[in-house]
């Protein structure tokens, strides 16, 4: 039996309910990307690769396992030849976008400050090659 948490930013996220299976989720390099181009509608793989520039082929199925296995996004094979498999946000996937579109808001309006503090914090060896 889980508790209801009045004030999450007392409790340690891997305490909370979930915290630490959404930490782990989002943790990964091609998770948000994915579900983000998931929001737009239904992909093929193809799709996702296209849009997903830079992610392999191996990348992309693993993070589209979990996301399927964590009820995130939902999989859906057609009876054709060649085999045809099309990819779509759950409901629960959907509701995750909620908070992700409100952190990608957050991130382009302190992207300075963020280049910023982590100018000022890279060792002076790299400050100087860099």
């Amino acid at each position: 039996m889980s508790r209801a948490v009045s004030d999450p930013a007392v409790v340690p996220y891997h305490r909370t309910p979930g915290g630490a299976i959404v930490v782990g989720l989002l943790a990964d390099k091609w998770t948000i990307p994915t579900l983000r181009s998931l929001a737009r509608g239904k992909k093929r793989t193809g799709e996702l690769k296209r849009e997903l520039s830079g992610v392999s082929q191996k990348m992309l199925s693993q993070t589209l396992r979990k996301l399927v296995a964590h009820g995130l996004v939902a999989k859906k094979i057609y009876p054709v030849v060649p085999p045809m498999v099309e990819y779509s946000l759950t409901e629960l996937g959907v509701s995750m976008n909620v908070p992700l579109t409100e952190m990608c808001r957050w991130t382009e309006r302190n992207r300075d400050a963020l280049a910023r503090g982590q100018a000022e914090h890279r060792p002076r060896r790299e400050r100087i090659r860099g």
